[in-house]
């Protein structure tokens, strides 16, 4: 009896599992369709979208990319962007992994409350607060401005404190009591000695939220308003103004957009899921 229910769960987990497998197959076929269709049509003249807006482009052209890169914002919009990204990260990475690494190694008082409340944020989309976010960003002068959106982007942490903590609780106590005797003082062993041992996962985070400032449209539409302070994804959205005349230069404009993305998704995938799944430190 006990054989028949153990082979009737085992096949309804193979087909749940079957179930699960086709869906993210589909989902990951039409993803890469439009991707590609996106790229093809970067190639295409407006008058050729019209008439084969899917397919390959019969006479392909860079006329797209020469009349976006021409444009003297569009460089702008993505140094903008990369120093966004680069300045978040900077920041983003600092605060997590030192908080995380207090939290993980330390015991104090209200140690609980702290952990729950960061958790939280896990559950609170930034929208929610972005009014009282927005008032007070523009009392302190903070609004058009990289810094400022930079220190937003920091302060959603959640994510990142999870996965550092998680990490940073499997860290052997005796490496840290070791240093400790040695004469080193609790900065030093988290520059010299944390730090080295936590790169996959600093490597996954700093990836992975990479992408999502690099793609995100909606706190710099808030937070940048200025034309000479948006980035690309403002610049993007930015054509959409006058679609029909423009669309020849969206598709040029998202595939410029995409190109960072694709290139760390090739070379740093395996580095992102064994990131991720890194949870012990071996003596």
């Amino acid at each position: 009896m006990k054989r028949t229910k153990h082979i009737q769960s085992s096949r309804r987990s193979r087909v749940v599992q079957d179930i699960i497998s086709a869906v993210l197959i589909l989902y990951s076929l039409i993803t890469v369709f439009l991707v590609g269709d996106t790229v093809l049509s970067s190639f295409k003249t407006k008058s050729e979208l019209i008439k084969n807006l899917i397919g390959f482009p019969q006479s392909p052209t860079l006329h797209n990319y020469a009349t976006v890169f021409l444009e003297e914002s569009f460089w702008r919009y993505i140094l903008n962007s990369g120093l966004l990204v680069f300045t978040s990260l900077l920041f983003l990475l600092i605060v997590a992994s030192m908080i995380a690494y207090g939290m993980a190694q330390y015991s104090f008082r209200g140690k609980g409350f702290l952990r729950g409340y960061l958790l939280l944020g896990l559950m609170m989309p930034v929208q929610l607060s972005i009014l009282p976010l927005y008032l007070m960003m523009s009392k302190v002068n903070l609004t058009n401005n990289m810094w400022g959106l930079a220190i937003v982007y920091a302060a959603n942490l959640s994510f990142s404190f999870v996965v550092f903590y998680r990490f940073f609780q499997e860290i052997s106590v005796s490496i840290i009591e070791s240093a400790r005797i040695d004469g080193a003082h609790d900065l030093r062993i988290f520059g010299e000695i944390i730090i080295p041992i936590s790169k996959p996962v600093f490597a996954t985070i700093g990836l992975l939220q990479f992408i999502m400032i690099w793609n995100d449209f909606f706190l710099p539409m808030v937070f940048l308003t200025h034309k000479g302070s948006q980035t690309l994804t403002l610049a993007i959205y930015s054509y959409t103004d006058n679609f029909i005349k423009n669309w020849d230069k969206i598709f040029a404009a998202v595939t410029v957009a995409l190109i960072p993305i694709l290139i760390v998704y090739f070379l740093f995938s395996e580095q992102i899921i064994s990131g991720l799944m890194a949870g012990s430190t071996k003596e």
